[in-house]
């Protein structure tokens, strides 16, 4: 079973609370939080692309960095960790990305991947000048599945003639090639039809587990996902996402994840959900909807596991055998601290990884 880190591309991480750490990002803290994982054993770690905050008291995720730019540099100061980069598709061409991710490979072969966002959030583009209206939100997949097709064609052939509703190459030229003929990716829409563009296009799809020590409720976006490629014929993975709040004891641990919730950032929480909300065609599965449901909006309603470490470790391998599970990535409350007991108290009590060892 795979395990990978999301790292804290942005500030504060993954918790939109007065009361979690509050940092800002730096190539230092990801250097740190990568080869950290690397040391662990830990099989890869995926920034996210996120260009505009959120705001409220804690200024949530109004500093970010650039996802390829890091993941480079992070490229050429590990060994053997995979490593994604996200791209927000309606800000750069599938040309640029595919030989700057051919880039990237050449300083870590085979170790590079993409992270396709469609986009959900449309300030962020509109303060650029490049929202192309909320029509978009009804054919975002449509464009990321042409955009695909371009960056695979010319890390294939080298070279692209794709014509369609939104893409037109014309003798397109890429060389020299990715390492190993092509460039893994990752997709994490959560609807149906973001179901659907996984299975057609992508290797992984990025799935959010649900609810607090609940670590299989997301076995039926696995089966929706299943269904899918059953469909297509493509082995597509779920890498699942979880947040770990781990302690000496299941009550030390909650204490923690309660004081996150009372303290709340609601500035921040009511513009995340303002911004979610125009996407009217978003139906319930949808990551704009999940994301925002009052009972978890705190850490965007991702699966949380909240224990002693033996708990934890048990509640990983409960999600590890969900079927069509093929990874795990984990964020933390405290990213250092979190990944440290993780490699050395949580790791070691999962059945899931008695094939790995921390070296």
């Amino acid at each position: 079973m795979d395990m990978g880190v999301f790292i804290p591309i942005g500030n504060n991480g993954w918790l939109i609370s007065s009361a979690a750490p509050q940092y800002m990002p730096s190539f230092e803290l990801n250097k740190q939080v990568v080869t950290l994982a690397e040391e662990h054993g830990l099989d890869f770690a995926l920034s996210m692309i996120k260009l505009r905050g959120f705001g409220g008291e804690t200024g949530f995720w109004d500093h970010n960095l650039e996802s390829f730019t890091l993941m480079s540099a992070l490229a050429a100061v590990t060994s053997k960790i995979m490593l994604y980069a996200s791209t927000a598709v309606l800000t750069l061409p599938p040309a640029m990305v595919a030989r700057m991710a051919t880039t990237i490979d050449s300083v870590a072969p085979g170790r590079f991947g993409i992270n396709i966002v469609s986009g959900w959030q449309s300030a962020e583009y509109e303060q650029m000048g490049l929202w192309p209206g909320n029509d978009y939100f009804g054919h975002r997949y449509d464009y990321s599945g042409e955009y695909v097709q371009v960056m695979k064609e010319l890390w294939a052939k080298g070279r692209s003639d794709f014509a369609g509703e939104f893409f037109t190459m014309t003798d397109c030229r890429m060389s020299p090639p990715p390492a190993a003929g092509s460039v893994p990716i990752v997709a994490a829409g959560q609807s149906e039809r973001g179901m659907r563009f996984s299975a057609e296009h992508a290797d992984y799809q990025f799935t959010m587990g649900a609810g607090v020590n609940t670590p299989t409720a997301y076995a039926p976006q696995n089966e929706k996902l299943l269904a899918a490629t059953a469909r297509t014929g493509r082995d597509v993975g779920a890498y699942v996402l979880f947040m770990v709040i781990a302690a000496d004891t299941d009550e030390e641990a909650m204490a923690r994840w309660t004081a996150y919730n009372e303290h709340a950032d609601m500035g921040a929480l009511a513009w995340m959900a303002d911004q979610a909300s125009m996407d009217t065609s978003a139906g319930d599965g949808s990551t704009a909807k999940h994301i925002t449901l009052p009972e978890g909006a705190v850490n965007f309603n991702m699966g949380t596991l909240v224990g002693s470490y033996a708990s934890v470790a048990r509640m990983l391998d409960e999600a590890a055998a969900v079927p069509g599970t093929k990874g795990i990535m984990l964020t933390f409350d405290d990213f250092l601290v979190g990944l440290e007991d993780f490699g050395t108290r949580i790791q070691p009590l999962m059945a899931c990884r008695a094939d790995r060892v921390a070296v």
